[in-house]
């Protein structure tokens, strides 16, 4: 049964490779590109995130091309571009389903990915 949800990039080889060193079915994998995130959800990730930055990606090849690099975005700006551009979202984003809470896991550093595959044994 299902802990929870991992959203993913179905083309990115990274996100691949997270979910592949996950236990089998433990969380729904949603593809951006087949299921946009909504602003609901959003809004719900920057609640358990603390903040639109934890989950904006200033990697992807999008924050150069739309000279993002050159600003200083605020939060809002942050927020309304994640929902215009999917490829500025850190990804994988897991939401895991806790006793007490939600948990968020934003991203594909090595601490992250232990940290997940810890809440969800």
């Amino acid at each position: 049964m299902s802990q929870g949800r991992i959203w993913v990039l179905g083309t990115c080889n990274t996100c691949t490779r997270v979910v592949a060193s996950l236990p089998p079915g433990s969380l729904e994998v949603i593809d951006f590109r087949k299921s946009p995130v909504d602003a609901e959800t959003l809004d719900r990730w920057i609640d358990l995130a603390g903040s639109p930055e934890a989950l904006f990606s200033k990697r992807a090849r999008k924050y150069r091309e739309l000279g993002l690099h050159e600003r200083d975005l605020s939060a809002q700006e942050m927020r309304d571009l994640i929902l215009e551009h999917d490829t500025l979202i850190k990804r994988p984003v897991a939401i895991v389903n806790g006793p007490d809470a939600a948990q968020i896991f934003i991203g594909s550093a090595k601490g992250n990915v232990a940290a997940l595959q810890e809440a969800l044994s």
